[in-house]
C-alpha cells in the first residue's frame, strides 16, 4: 500500500533531472527504454549500447590519478606498451573495457592497421588480425583506409566506407571481432551506395543509417541509405522535405532510435552550421530553428551523444581551428559552451578522434590523435560532470525508504484508533455485535484505500473520545451518588438491611421508569443521553460493518483477479515452456544449418580449388593449341610452297613438252637425189 509505483518513480525522476539541469547539469538521464544511441562521425563513435557489460568500468588508476588534481581542461594520459602510429583521419569506439583505433593516415601514407587501448592499465597493443574470407571472396586484408566509420555492434565493431588503397567503386562493410581479432567482410547486395569518405553512419538496433560523405571524384552527397545487419541489404531512403545541402565531414547522431541529427560539414566551397532532424516515424526532413547562441559555420568536428546531450568539440574552416566543446540540449533546442579548449591540445588539430567514456559515476571524454604540423599519438581525456542516472536513482530509493519509513507510524496510528474504540464500545457494552469484533476480523487491506482508512481512524478517535468523556461524567456521578449515601449511612447507623433492600429496588425501579418521576430526573436524563449515544454507535456501527463488508467483497474481487492472473500466469509460463522447446528446437536446427554451411563452405573451397586448377588446364592447353596452331599455320605456308613449286615443274615440263614437239617439227625430211 505504501510503496511507490512505476508511474510514481518516473515522475520522481523527471523532477531531479529538471532541478539538475536547473543547476547547469550536463549529463542527463539516459531513457530506461534506448537500448544504444551510437554516433559515427568521421570514424568516431561513442559507447551508449545497453548491451554493453561494461559501461562502468572498476579500474582506471591512471585516469582517476591524472584527473585527480583539477576536473578542468584537457588532461594528457601517459599510456604504455606499443605505442601505435601517429596517425589522424582515423576511426574509433568503444567495446567494453577498450578504444579501437583503425587505421587513418601518417605522414607517408595510409594505415592498416588495428590498435586497442585498455583503459584498465591504459596500456597500448596492436592486434595480429587474421581475415576470415568469404567463399567468392580473392582479398588477402583489409585495404588501407582514411575518412571511414567504425560503430560499435555487440562485440564487434563495423568498419563502413572510407577512401581506401586500392580504391574501391561502392561502399564496403567490415567487420572485426574483438574476442576473436578477425575480420570478416560482409557481402552486401542490394542498391550499394557508391564509395565515399566524410560520411556519418549511425546504428538503429540491427540498421546502420548512412548520410552524405564524399565521393572518389570529390562530388560532396546528400542522399541516406539503410544497412540491414541481418539481411546484409544496402536500401536508399526517400524522404520528403527540404533536407540538407550536399556536404562532408559533418556530424551525425540519433537520438531515440528515431530522431536523426546532422550539423555542420562543408560543402561545395564553405563551411556549414546548419543543424537538420530526420524524424523517422515521418520519414520527414526539417531544420531546427535554433533560439539565442548559434555556433559559427565548422567541419571535421567530432560529436558524441550522452541522452539528451550532444557534445561536439574541434572542427573549423580552412582559416581557423575552434577549441571550445559545443552542447546541443536536445529537449531545450539550445546551443550552449561547456568548456574552451587550449591551443595545446590535440582537440584543436584536425582529424583526431573522441569518444565517451563512462566510469563509475562520471562521464569523460577520451580524444586520440590528429595532425597540426605532424601526426600526434596522444590520449587526452576531459572529465565532464557526475552522471546524473545514479544520482535520481539514489534519490528515488531515499524518497522510498523515507516514505516506507512513514507507513508504519500511519498505521499505527489507524490501528491504535481502532483498538481504542473497541475498548470504549466493549466496555459500555450492546446487544449487537461490537464494532471490535467486526473491524478486528482479517480483512484485505488493500481493498481499501489509505484516504479511506485515515477518515475512519479520525473518526473513530473522535468517537472514542467523545465516549471516554460520558464514561467519565457517569463515573462521577455514581461517585457522587456514592458519596451522599456514606453521609446518609453516617447520620443514620441503626439502617437496617431491610433500608438498603429497599434501596436496591429503588435504583432498579428507577432503571425501570420513564424518567417522569421528578426526583431522579438527572439520573434518567443521563440514562436518556447514554441510550442516545449508544443508538448512534450502533448507526456507526452498522455503517462501518456496511463498509467492511464492501472490503470484503473487494477483497473477493481482489481474489478472484489473483486467482485470473495466476491463471493467466500458468498459461504464460505454458506459453514461455512451449516457446523454450521451440528455442531449443530451432537451436539443433541452428546448429544442423550451421554444420550445413560449413560443409557447403568446405564444398565451395573444394569447388573453388578445382576451379582454379582447371583455369590452369585450360591454360595450358590454350598454350598448346596456340603452338599447335602456329605449327599448322607454319605447315600451311611450306605445303603452299610446293605446291607452287610443283605447278612451276609442271609448267616447265609442259614448256619441255613444246618445245620437244617444235623440234620434232623442224626436223627436215630426207631429200631424193637429184640427177641431173
Amino acid at each position: 500500500m505504501f510503496a511507490f509505483s512505476r508511474k510514481g518513480k518516473k515522475l520522481g525522476r523527471v523532477k531531479v533531472q529538471l532541478s539538475d539541469s536547473a543547476q547547469g547539469m550536463r549529463s542527463p538521464i539516459h531513457h530506461p527504454k534506448r537500448i544504444n544511441s551510437s554516433n559515427g562521425d568521421n570514424g568516431t563513435t561513442t559507447l551508449h549500447d545497453a548491451d554493453d557489460d561494461y559501461r562502468c568500468l572498476s579500474t582506471a588508476p591512471d585516469l582517476e590519478n591524472s584527473t585527480s588534481e583539477s576536473s578542468e581542461g584537457w588532461k594528457k594520459i601517459s599510456t604504455t606498451g606499443d605505442k601505435p602510429t601517429p596517425r589522424f583521419n582515423h576511426a574509433a569506439a568503444v567495446i567494453g573495457k577498450k578504444m579501437i583505433i583503425v587505421g587513418g593516415e601518417s605522414g607517408t601514407g595510409l594505415l592498416e592497421d588495428v590498435q586497442v587501448l585498455n583503459f584498465e592499465n591504459f596500456s597500448w597493443t596492436t592486434t595480429s588480425s587474421r581475415l576470415y574470407l568469404s567463399p567468392s571472396s580473392l582479398q588477402l586484408k583489409i585495404p588501407a583506409c582514411k575518412g571511414h566509420c567504425l560503430v560499435p555492434w555487440g562485440k564487434k565493431v563495423l568498419l563502413i566506407g572510407g577512401r581506401t588503397t586500392p580504391p574501391s567503386d561502392r561502399v564496403s562493410v567490415w567487420a572485426f571481432d574483438v574476442e576473436t581479432e578477425c575480420w570478416s567482410l560482409m557481402e552486401a547486395k542490394g542498391d550499394i551506395p557508391v564509395a565515399r569518405s566524410g560520411h556519418t553512419v549511425v546504428r538503429a538496433g540491427s540498421s546502420l543509417i548512412l548520410f552524405g560523405g564524399e565521393d572518389i571524384k570529390r562530388r560532396k552527397l546528400n542522399d541516406l541509405h539503410m544497412f540491414d545487419l541481418k539481411s546484409l541489404t544496402w536500401l536508399p531512403l526517400h524522404c520528403e522535405g527540404a533536407g540538407p545541402s550536399a556536404r562532408c565531414n559533418h556530424v551525425a547522431a540519433l537520438y531515440d532510435d528515431k530522431l536523426l541529427l546532422v550539423f555542420g560539414g562543408t560543402s561545395k566551397s564553405k563551411s556549414l552550421n546548419d543543424l537538420y532532424s530526420l524524424d523517422f516515424e515521418t520519414m520527414m526532413w526539417s531544420r531546427i530553428k535554433i533560439r539565442g547562441f548559434h555556433p559559427s559555420p565548422r567541419a571535421g568536428s567530432c560529436g558524441v551523444l550522452c541522452g539528451t546531450k550532444w557534445y561536439i568539440a574541434g572542427g573549423g574552416s580552412r582559416k581557423k581551428r575552434h577549441a571550445e566543446i559545443l552542447v546541443f540540449d536536445i529537449l531545450k533546442l539550445e546551443w550552449s559552451t561547456v568548456h574552451t579548449s587550449s591551443q595545446q591540445s590535440i582537440t584543436t588539430s584536425k582529424g583526431f578522434s573522441l569518444v565517451l567514456l563512462q566510469k563509475k559515476e562520471t562521464n569523460y571524454l577520451v580524444a586520440f590523435g590528429g595532425i597540426k604540423k605532424e601526426p600526434s599519438d596522444q590520449v587526452e581525456v576531459l572529465v565532464m560532470e557526475k552522471n546524473e542516472s545514479s544520482m535520481s536513482r539514489r534519490i528515488t530509493l531515499s524518497s522510498e525508504k523515507h516514505t516506507s519509513s512513514m507507513g508504519p507510524t500511519v498505521g499505527s496510528v489507524g490501528s491504535f484508533g481502532r483498538q481504542n474504540l473497541a475498548s470504549v464500545i466493549e466496555h459500555h457494552g450492546s446487544g449487537r455485535k461490537s464494532l471490535s469484533e467486526s473491524l478486528l476480523v482479517d480483512s484485505n487491506p488493500g481493498s481499501v484505500s489509505l484516504r479511506k482508512e485515515q477518515v475512519d481512524d479520525d473518526a473513530a478517535m473522535k468517537l472514542a473520545k467523545n465516549l471516554e468523556d460520558e464514561r467519565s461524567s457517569l463515573l462521577m456521578e455514581q461517585v457522587r451518588k456514592q458519596s451522599a449515601e456514606e453521609a446518609s449511612s453516617m447520620v443514620e447507623p441503626e439502617n437496617t438491611e431491610k433500608d438498603e433492600k429497599e434501596r436496591n429496588d429503588d435504583n432498579i425501579s428507577l432503571q425501570e421508569t420513564d424518567g417522569k418521576s421528578g426526583f431522579f430526573t438527572g439520573s434518567s436524563s443521563i440514562y436518556q443521553l447514554y441510550e442516545i449515544k449508544m443508538s448512534a454507535l450502533i448507526r456507526k456501527n452498522g455503517i462501518l460493518e456496511g463498509q467492511l463488508a464492501a472490503a470484503l467483497a473487494g477483497r473477493e474481487a481482489a481474489e478472484k483477479n489473483l486467482s485470473a492472473v495466476i491463471k493467466s500466469r500458468q498459461e504464460v509460463e505454458k506459453r514461455l515452456n512451449d516457446t523454450l522447446k521451440d528455442m531449443e528446437l530451432m537451436k539443433e536446427k541452428l546448429v544442423l544449418v550451421e554444420m550445413a554451411q560449413e560443409e557447403a563452405n568446405s564444398l565451395s573451397n573444394i569447388v573453388h580449388s578445382d576451379h582454379v586448377r582447371l583455369e590452369h588446364d585450360v591454360a595450358f592447353l590454350k598454350a598448346v593449341l596456340d603452338d599447335t596452331q602456329k605449327e599448322l599455320h607454319s605447315t600451311r605456308g611450306v605445303l603452299s610452297g610446293e605446291r607452287a613449286r610443283a605447278f612451276q615443274l609442271q609448267v616447265e615440263v609442259f614448256h619441255l613438252k613444246q618445245r620437244l614437239q617444235s623440234m620434232e617439227n623442224r626436223t627436215p625430211t630426207p631429200r631424193k637425189p637429184f640427177h641431173g
